[in-house]
């Protein structure tokens, strides 16, 4: 299947990608649209000291030769590899392809680094397997699954029980040399959205095995104001991080949360990554572009517009 999960799409060939992406080659020679643009480019001559990987959910279009080639022409460091149902790697096959999808990459010339997991239980089937292949294989940072809370049941009750997957979880991360992350994602009922329940859950765990992948979009749907506040008491648990942005936009149905390109929406991304420097946060970052795009050039595009923004926000906050 030439580096494809089943339940993926079609793979892309060779030919379609390089139509793709011919544009993408030297010096990233997509013409800049716009003033604001320019001068993104003519800003960003540095580079950021904290590693820059793409969400690899965003090349899902493209095979493992696909993915990793995109990703290292735009300019990336590496790929937030998806290893979870669904994914680039299916977590029933990753002793096979895992390795397979490793290969491409460093072929490409990215690190090998970062991975989004469903994992939420070291009981789990294929969580061992998971764990053991990648940190073989080269892999320090994984994102955990997410947790949802049961509005039948007491949440002083939940809690315990999630710190109780957690804690087991950072013992296995422990046993294979690897970070777990959980990320803080916005919702009525998903834990972690306050960050105060999930300060809880990792307070008493050592960040080397267990912490938190602070997303400041999903911080700020959530905390409004008060976002420097939660980010201040969950920054000592913090290595890895997210960035992507969003605006709110009032409907006929009410106001509701709208993905968008970074510096178009509400995160003051200048005053967050100075806090993330104060922090000491290392990195590496995982960028997101969650906002609604066609597979091929029109990704591609966003993807290079939205990294030299990071690269330039970075290098001015000195990351």
């Amino acid at each position: 299947m030439n580096g494809r999960n089943k339940n993926s799409k079609t793979s892309v060939s060779r030919r379609e990608f390089l139509g793709a992406t011919a544009a993408v080659g030297a010096g990233l020679g997509l013409p800049f649209s716009g003033a604001a643009d320019q001068a993104v480019a003519a800003d960003n001559n540095g580079k950021p000291k904290m590693k820059i990987f793409i969400f690899s959910k965003h090349l899902q279009w493209l095979d493992y030769k696909g993915m990793a080639e995109a990703a290292a022409q735009l300019g990336f460091d590496g790929t937030d590899l998806t290893v979870r149902p669904g994914g680039h790697v299916l977590p029933e096959r990753v002793r096979d392809d895992l390795p397979r999808a490793v290969e491409e990459m460093k072929k490409a010339g990215l690190e090998v680094g970062m991975m989004v997991t469903k994992i939420t239980d070291s009981r789990d089937r294929y969580t061992q397997p998971v764990l053991e292949t990648a940190s073989k294989l080269g892999f320090r940072y994984y994102r955990t699954g997410g947790l949802k809370y049961d509005a039948k049941r007491p949440i002083p009750d939940q809690l315990a029980d999630f710190q109780a997957l957690i804690r087991d979880l950072a013992a296995m991360n422990r046993q294979y040399n690897i970070h777990g992350a959980y990320q803080n994602h916005a919702g009525s009922n998903n834990v972690g959205a306050p960050l105060w329940d999930l300060w809880q859950m990792v307070k008493d765990l050592d960040r080397k095995w267990m912490g938190c992948q602070f997303d400041i979009r999903h911080a700020t749907v959530e905390g409004g104001l008060a976002w420097p506040i939660n980010f201040r008491l969950i920054a000592p648990h913090v290595i890895t991080i997210i960035a992507k942005d969003f605006r709110w936009v009032k409907t006929n149905g009410g106001w509701k949360v709208v993905n968008c390109p970074l510096g178009e929406g509400m995160v003051d991304f200048p005053y967050y990554f100075k806090q993330v420097k104060k922090a000491q946060i290392p990195g590496p970052i995982s960028l997101h572009l969650e906002y609604p795009l066609a597979d091929g050039k029109p990704v591609l595009d966003a993807m290079r517009k939205d990294l030299a923004i990071l690269k330039r926000w970075l290098c001015e906050a000195n990351l």
